[in-house]
């Protein structure tokens, strides 16, 4: 009578343990889900930022050259302007 009596006292089908298992394995899997998107979501927009800013620096960069070749063609010019005044003041 006992092999009968532990027949019948052996667990069929789900138990609360199992149940409870797979809920906390279940929630851990959705919390470190969401955790990735999260980070993967702050590190878009991060970039985007950066590139953002990379792009305006590039930009001053190009902008700073052409402003020196500017500054540069108005000082040759200046020197130029100055030694013809001072040969042409010379002359009279």
């Amino acid at each position: 009578m006992t092999q009968t009596q532990k027949k019948q006292k052996a667990p069929n089908g789900i138990t609360w343990g199992m149940v409870s298992v797979i809920l906390i394995s279940m929630t851990i899997v959705l919390i470190l889900t969401l955790i990735k998107i999260y980070l993967s979501n702050q590190i878009y927009y991060e970039s985007k930022k950066v590139n953002k800013m990379y792009s305006q620096v590039e930009a001053l960069k190009a902008e700073q050259k052409i402003l020196m070749q500017k500054v540069e063609a108005l000082k040759y010019k200046n020197q130029v302007t100055d030694t013809i005044f001072v040969i042409d003041d010379g002359n009279p």
